[in-house]
């Protein structure tokens, strides 16, 4: 991959880019609370291969005092014993909504998410799964670098 981009996001269509940017906040200050979005952010772009995205979404939660060793497990969610039952039935539902149409959100899936998650909860969590997969494949597609320095303050 190169390390340059191909189109500055910040450059072009702006009202698009603040548009998606105000999605992201506004799922970031719903009921889910910062730390869960944070976390379903990481994961989806681990999944979809978002180098930049993955980088921020680490750091943030470095910067939110998560521990290392939970955070390194994000990947391996299912297997590590860091998780709460609300942290795993997001990110459970959030893969299943990421990989639509290739995967199930069947009726079982969905009862179990609901076990957790209040409707309201529900939806904001596929927000928060459109708004990362929207980021990711901007990203992806104009190649967005992860910056070899990190940002003031990291």
């Amino acid at each position: 991959m190169s390390h340059s981009a191909r189109i500055s996001l910040h450059k072009h269509a702006p009202a698009n880019l603040k548009a998606l940017f105000n999605l992201s906040m506004s799922v970031k200050q719903s009921s889910l609370g910062e730390r869960l979005v944070e976390l379903v952010n990481l994961r989806i772009s681990q999944i979809n291969g978002c180098g930049f995205c993955v980088d921020m979404h680490w750091r943030d939660l470095i910067r939110q005092g998560m521990d290392q060793r939970h955070l390194n497990a994000v990947a391996v969610w299912r297997e590590a014993p860091f998780f709460s039952e609300r942290e795993r039935a997001a990110l459970r539902w959030a893969e299943i909504v990421n990989n639509q149409p290739h995967s199930d959100a069947s009726d079982a899936e969905f009862a179990r998410v609901r076990e957790v998650f209040s409707e309201t909860e529900i939806v904001e969590l596929g927000y928060a799964v459109a708004a990362i997969k929207g980021w990711n494949m901007l990203n992806l597609s104009l190649r967005n670098p992860i910056p070899e320095v990190p940002a003031p303050g990291m």
